[in-house]
C-alpha cells in the first residue's frame, strides 16, 4: 500500500502518507504517504499496522514536541497576528502570520501544516483546523518571522450541525489583518525533501496547489537544477492561484516544466494555460516519460483517478506520495466477533483516570479511542484529524500503557499520547485531562 497521511480540505503536502483535504473539507484522519495533498488535500487510505504500546515516561525537557523543538519553537498554542490577508483568487485568499511576542520561528519542511484553534459564536466549542503551508523562506541574515496559510472558502452546506464551510467562512468574512489566532507548531511527514537530485513531479487542482507552492519552492531554494514538473488544474483563470508567483519562481530553474490544464477557461484566460481539459495520467504520460517521484494534492476524485491510473501505468505505489485528512472506512472484521474483542488490545476492562477534571471512569472497550471515551464522558479535549496526523489531541500520559490503533503520523512527546488512535493497554490509565 502506498504511504500516505489523511487531511481535510485546506492546504497540504506531499510526504510519506495519504493525502486528503485539509481544514475545510471536514477535518479528518491521516497517514502518512507518498501523495500529498495541499489545500484541498487529497484521498487515500491508511495503512494499518500492529497496535503499538505506549508506556508512561517522564515528560521531554521543556514539554515540546520534536517539531517544536530549536530556535523559536513553541508547545502547544501560540498566538499570532494577521500581519496581511492577501486575496490569491476568487475562492483563495492567503493569511500572513507572525507570533505576537515577534520572537523566531522554527523552520519547517515543505508539506507540513499549522493548526488553527478558532473561536466562532454559536460554534459552542472552539473549531480547531488543519491548513497547508504554502510558502517557503530563502535563505536571509536573521530567522524568518511569518508563516503563510492559503485558504480556500468552502460552501458552507445546509443540514449540518457543524458545516464542513464554517472555519474557512470565518477566516473570510470575519478575521482581518491584526486579528489574533492561535497555533501550534507546524507538523506532519507529508513532505518533500528538496535535497535529491532525482526527478519529482508535483500535481495538483483546485486549491491543491497550496502545498505544492512550498516544495517549488523548496526546491527553488535548494536544488534549482533538479529536474521537476508542475502540472496544475483549475477551473479557469479566476480560480487559479498563484499563477504569477509560480512563474517568478521559475525563474533560475532550468529543470522545472511548467502545465496548466483549465477545464473551462474563459476567452481572457488565452495565453495563460497550456491545455484544456483536467490533469489526467494522459496529460502526466504526454509530459514525463521518466521515472520520477510523484506528490499529489488536491480534491477526493482527483486524487483517487490519478493514483489509479499511475498504478495501472506501472509506477510503483512507493513513488507515489499523498495525504489527507479524512480516515478510509476500515475493511470488515472476518473474525467472529468474540474472539475479534479477546484478541483486540485496549478491549477489556480498565480504570481510566483524568487527573485534571478529578474524574475516573470504567472503561469496558465499547470506545474507539480514549478522545471518544473522554467526550462521552463530558470532557472537551483539543482535537481535529481523529487520525494520528495533526497532533492537536496529544495530552501526557501520567500512569499506565496505551495501545495505538495504527502508528501516529505526527510527532508525540516522550511520556505522551495522541488519544485520538490510542485505547487502555493496562488496568490503569492515568491521562492529563
Amino acid at each position: 500500500m502506498a504511504a500516505g497521511t489523511i487531511v481535510s480540505f485546506s492546504a497540504v503536502s506531499i510526504a510519506q502518507a495519504f493525502v486528503g483535504p485539509r481544514g475545510e473539507a471536514r477535518p479528518a484522519p491521516g497517514l502518512n504517504g507518498t501523495l500529498a495533498g495541499a489545500g484541498l488535500g487529497a484521498l487515500a487510505a491508511l495503512a494499518l499496522s500492529r497496535p503499538r504500546h505506549r508506556s508512561a515516561t517522564a515528560p521531554a525537557q521543556g514539554d515540546e514536541t520534536s517539531d517544536s523543538k530549536g530556535r523559536g519553537g513553541w508547545a502547544h498554542w501560540r498566538p499570532f497576528r494577521v500581519a496581511r490577508k492577501v486575496k490569491e483568487s476568487e475562492e483563495i485568499t492567503s493569511f500572513h502570520l507572525e507570533p505576537l511576542d515577534a520572537q523566531p520561528l522554527p523552520d519547517f519542511k515543505p508539506g507540513q501544516f499549522l493548526t488553527l484553534r478558532l473561536e466562532i459564536p454559536g460554534a459552542g466549542a472552539p473549531v480547531i483546523r488543519t491548513y497547508s503551508l504554502s510558502d517557503y523562506p530563502r535563505p536571509t541574515a536573521g530567522s524568518h518571522h511569518a508563516y503563510r496559510l492559503s485558504i480556500k472558502r468552502e460552501p458552507a452546506p445546509t443540514g449540518q450541525q457543524v458545516p464542513p464551510g464554517v472555519a474557512s467562512n470565518f477566516l473570510h468574512d470575519h478575521i482581518q489583518e491584526g486579528s489574533i489566532l492561535e497555533v501550534r507548531p507546524p507538523n506532519g511527514s507529508f513532505v518533500l525533501d528538496p535535497s535529491p537530485t532525482g526527478p519529482v513531479v508535483l500535481l495538483s487542482n483546485g486549491v491543491g496547489i497550496t502545498p505544492m507552492m512550498a516544495m517549488l519552492k523548496a526546491v527553488a531554494v535548494h536544488n534549482p537544477a533538479r529536474k521537476i514538473w508542475f502540472i496544475h488544474g483549475a477551473r479557469d483563470g479566476r480560480v487559479h492561484a498563484f499563477r504569477q508567483e509560480v512563474a517568478m519562481t521559475a525563474q533560475g530553474m532550468e529543470g522545472l516544466t511548467l502545465h496548466y490544464a483549465y477545464s473551462r477557461p474563459q476567452p481572457e484566460d488565452q495565453g495563460h494555460f497550456h491545455s484544456q481539459g483536467y490533469v489526467d495520467v494522459p496529460l502526466i504520460r504526454s509530459l514525463v516519460q521518466e521515472a520520477a517521484d510523484y506528490f499529489l494534492c488536491g480534491s477526493p476524485a482527483f486524487m483517487a483517478s490519478i493514483r489509479a491510473g499511475l498504478k495501472a501505468e506501472g509506477v510503483p505505489e512507493e513513488r507515489v506520495r499523498f495525504e489527507m485528512f479524512s480516515q478510509p472506512p476500515r475493511a470488515a472484521a472476518t473474525t467472529p466477533p468474540g474472539e475479534a474483542d479477546a484478541a483486540l488490545p485496549g478491549s477489556l476492562a480498565a480504570t481510566v483516570t483524568f487527573a485534571r477534571s478529578g474524574r475516573t471512569v470504567e472503561w469496558q472497550g465499547d470506545h474507539d479511542n480514549l478522545l471518544a471515551f473522554a467526550e462521552a464522558h463530558g470532557l472537551r479535549p483539543d482535537h481535529s484529524c481523529r487520525a494520528g496526523i495533526c497532533g492537536t489531541c496529544e495530552c501526557r500520559l501520567l500512569e499506565g500503557e496505551v495501545v495505538d490503533s495504527e502508528p501516529p503520523t505526527a510527532s508525540v512527546a516522550p511520556g505522551s499520547v495522541l488519544i485520538c488512535i490510542s485505547r487502555p493497554g493496562s488496568a490503569k490509565v492515568s491521562l492529563d485531562l
